[in-house]
């Protein structure tokens, strides 16, 4: 690997190292950096817990365990210099442990990681999308989970091995991992040497199709329909007193929302088996902007609740590229048509209030953005 000086036109070479001379760690900092930043394998994952020991009848621990955007659990191994020669079965074993895991072992999994920081089921929602948490499907299929090995090297018969198990539809993928110095700088070269790029693009196509089943048979159990039913009546219910959603269709999502006044800047609805919520939402596209806007709002909160006749909770989400500002309504049920009439009372009042309290703040906004 070589570093370019643009100035010199000129290239220089990078030292490679070995994670032992630079004393580096394998669970100190390999499985920090990858825990930190789990797109560095190459793809948006979730990680769910660390060390996690959580087998009946048996000590062993395995170093990740993250959920991927199809909702496989994914098993990830870390060695540093060397992958060693049993790897390949260690990750096969962890897999076989994971097989078993239900979604609710899996929320338990991750609520235990995160502590009391955060509520688990929201933070897969967000993940996945803010789809609502009964309708991800996690770790469906004996043989879904996925294996990642992360090694500096790997050994003849650890390689040997994947290939033969990918001819079993086996998901398992290996990254080498490259530590190199240039002065004093260290660098951190991330490579999947397997399997190769067509050949994981086969299998993400047979998992995409298999995920794909899925939700065609979830669609069969009327969800959607309930969906449209249930913003159809509401609409309807909101015209009677308001045009605010007069220009929305009944949607098969969980949610409806309209713009009021600023591009990206959205007031929504929300409903779901648990709750319901009025939100202005931020999504501009970029996540530094929609921060940058939620940080001029939040500076006239206390103007804004006192507007509103309500404290509003203020979600800036840094992890995600959007925000939030919500109204919620715990304890409805959206396919409970008993609690139809409680929600459409809540959501009307609660987006009328929210339009008239944050029109002069969009304004403001407004005028903020084009002085930028």
């Amino acid at each position: 690997m070589y570093i370019i000086d643009r100035e010199k036109n000129r290239i220089s070479k990078l030292k490679q190292k070995s994670f032992s001379e630079l004393k580096f760690r394998e669970r100190e900092h390999l499985q920090e950096w990858i825990a930190n930043n789990p797109t560095s394998l190459g793809e948006e994952l979730l990680i769910i817990q660390k060390e996690f020991s959580g087998f009946s009848e048996t000590n062993e621990r395995l170093d990740l365990l993250a959920l991927d955007k199809l909702g496989n659990l994914v098993i990830i191994e870390n060695k540093l210099d060397d992958s060693g020669k049993d790897v390949t079965w260690q990750v096969i074993k962890y897999a076989s442990y994971c097989a078993s895991l239900t979604k609710q072992d899996i929320l338990k999994i991750y609520q235990d990681f995160l502590g009391t920081t955060a509520i688990a089921q929201d933070k897969i929602s967000e993940f996945f999308d803010n789809r609502e948490i009964s309708e991800i499907l996690l770790n469906q299929g004996l043989n879904s989970q996925r294996l990642i090995l992360v090694a500096a090297n790997f050994r003849i018969e650890v390689t040997s091995s994947v290939l033969w198990l990918m001819n079993f539809k086996i998901r398992l993928q290996c990254f080498k991992v490259t530590p190199f110095e240039l002065n004093d700088q260290l660098f951190l070269n991330v490579e999947q040497i397997l399997p190769t790029k067509d050949t994981e693009d086969f299998a993400i196509s047979i998992a995409t199709k298999a995920q794909e089943e899925i939700e065609v048979q979830e669609t069969l159990k009327n969800r959607h329909h309930i969906r449209l039913k249930f913003w159809e009546q509401f609409i309807n219910a909101s015209n009677q007193k308001n045009n605010l959603f007069s220009n929305n269709s009944p949607s098969k999502e969980n949610w409806i929302g309209k713009g009021i006044g600023m591009s990206g800047v959205n007031i929504n609805l929300a409903a779901s088996s648990s709750y319901c919520r009025s939100e202005i939402i931020f999504n501009r596209g970029s996540k530094e902007e929609n921060k940058e806007l939620f940080d001029f709002v939040y500076k006239m909160k206390d103007k804004i609740e006192s507007e509103f006749g309500a404290e509003l909770t203020w979600e800036r989400m840094d992890e995600n590229v959007t925000c939030r500002i919500k109204y919620q309504l715990d304890g409805v049920n959206y396919f409970e048509e008993t609690d139809w009439q409680k929600m459409n009372e809540f959501l009307i009042d609660a987006s009328v209030r929210m339009e008239k309290a944050f029109k002069e703040p969009i304004k403001k906004l407004n005028n903020y953005s084009k002085r930028k």
